[in-house]
């Protein structure tokens, strides 16, 4: 039985055959016999799949919009189950709430991009012995290009590729090894608007500017998850990744100095940083539809040498549908800092370079295929340095508990089998920074300045975590 498990699996990793079925015949009727025949039967997929995506998105910031991609997928593309998918995909957003200066029309953000992606069901590695990889592999090459357009204040080019190797060796345990990772970003057309804000806050821009990140990663996952017969469902992922060490010691290499800042391939910055994340989920059924979900998640990322701000894309944030849901994205943090409340774009700059965040959330049934859900969130992002821009950004022990911002709420699940809609209600019951005001000026843990400000609601796919 394991080896016919083991061979369906092989069959089904290749991605290319859309039925399968392993009979056994024995070689003759007698007593004595003790002889079977396989016989495997295949049906192939279609070879070539077009896929058409579209989706709209709604925030409470006021942005609103559509969003599409189509896919062109190729099956068994060199005989041996390789799929090679090219997508071409785009997003607008409009603001009509509010203006910017010089734009007398909507706000309108908008991405393009198109990539491309190769997928070997097997480890694309020199042969090293005669002895075959026994476990299921998958060899991933990748290239993306991609327009970012943020109206009023800057457009960002985005060029990318990757090579990854995922293995598991068992059911409960996968590697993911990515030794060749490059992002190269270009700012362009940046407006009077962005000027201001970064001239007042310069970290804000160094995150931003015109870079070239090489970095090598390592993820680990260990949960017994997909395993039918554990009751208690539980998962812990580990990763960490580099940055610009190696093309730091190859310029070390040709003369430069290991000290030396400003350091550059094709005369753009290189990033140098450290990264590490890590995440534990714990399923524990209290009934045949009843549960207990927790989560503890944290990260961290520390740039030095070249660099002392981490990319803009590699830094921590927290709050939205998947996170801290009393709060919207990026509301939150780092530490007490609390933006300008007249600043409607001070999201831009609520990151940090370290995370953590705890969530708890009841499930259970409702009516019919509707189920309910009773969840407390808690975390917040830190700086590692001290920013002037950004007072009270970094951790401090004795503010431990004012920091973690905490919400809770309920939240409802509409199970459609091949998905789960989600509608969250969540209320904040304390914001990490001091929300005083001259009718408030009692200082109290729980510190929605009303009700209304504190009410966050999110329309979700699938199951938080």
């Amino acid at each position: 039985m394991q080896r016919q498990t083991e061979t369906q699996t092989a069959i089904n990793r290749l991605n290319i055959f859309r039925f399968t079925d392993i009979r056994y015949m024995p070689v003759d009727t007698s007593l004595v016999n003790d002889t079977m025949r396989v016989r495997i039967n295949m049906l192939y997929d279609y070879p070539y799949d077009v896929v058409l995506e579209a989706k709209a998105t709604m925030n409470d910031n006021h942005y609103a919009g559509p969003g599409a991609s189509l896919s062109l997928i190729r099956r068994n593309a060199f005989g041996g189950g390789e799929v090679i998918t090219s997508s071409l995909y785009g997003s607008n957003e409009w603001n009509t709430g509010r203006k910017l200066i010089e734009n007398t029309g909507f706000i309108n953000n908008y991405e393009l991009g198109i990539k491309g992606d190769i997928m070997f069901p097997r480890l694309v590695l020199p042969q090293i012995g005669k002895r075959a990889y026994d476990f299921s592999a998958v060899s991933r090459l990748d290239l993306d290009f991609s327009m970012l357009n943020r109206a009023g204040f800057y457009r960002r080019l985005t060029l990318g590729g990757s090579l990854s190797y995922e293995f598991r060796p068992n059911d409960i345990r996968a590697h993911t090894f990515t030794p060749f990772k490059l992002v190269f970003n270009k700012l362009q057309q940046t407006t009077s608007a962005f000027d201001e804000i970064v001239e007042v806050n310069p970290s804000l821009y160094q995150s931003l500017q015109d870079q070239f990140i090489p970095s090598i990663g390592y993820s680990y996952s260990l949960g017994n998850d997909t395993l039918h017969d554990e009751r208690n469902k539980t998962r812990w992922t580990f990763s960490v990744s580099e940055a610009g060490n190696l093309v730091s010691g190859v310029s070390v290499m040709f003369g430069e100095k290991f000290s030396q800042k400003n350091k550059s391939v094709l005369n753009n910055p290189y990033a140098q940083f450290l990264k590490t994340t890590t995440e534990l989920r714990y399923n524990h059924y209290l009934a045949r539809n009843k549960r207990l979900a927790m989560r503890v998640a944290g990260g961290i990322i520390y740039s030095y040498g070249n660099s002392l701000i981490a990319p803009y894309q590699e830094r921590f944030y927290i709050g939205g549908a998947n996170s801290i849901r009393a709060f919207t994205i990026r509301s939150i943090g780092p530490g007490r800092f609390r933006p300008d409340p007249n600043n409607h774009y001070a999201y831009i700059d609520q990151n940090g370079d370290w995370k953590v965040e705890g969530n708890i959330e009841y499930r259970g049934p409702f009516v019919g295929n509707l189920g309910i859900a009773f969840f407390l969130d808690a975390g917040n992002v830190w700086l590692l340095r001290e920013d002037e821009f950004r007072p009270g950004g970094t951790f401090q022990w004795k503010h431990l508990l004012d920091d973690i911002a905490v919400g809770t709420g309920v939240g409802f699940r509409y199970d459609m089998s091949v998905l789960v809609l989600r509608l969250d209600f969540g209320y904040a019951l304390h914001y990490p920074y001091d929300t005083r005001t001259d009718e408030t000026k009692k200082k109290r843990y729980f510190n929605s300045p009303s009700f209304w400000d504190g009410l966050g609601i999110h329309l979700a796919l699938g199951y938080p975590f």
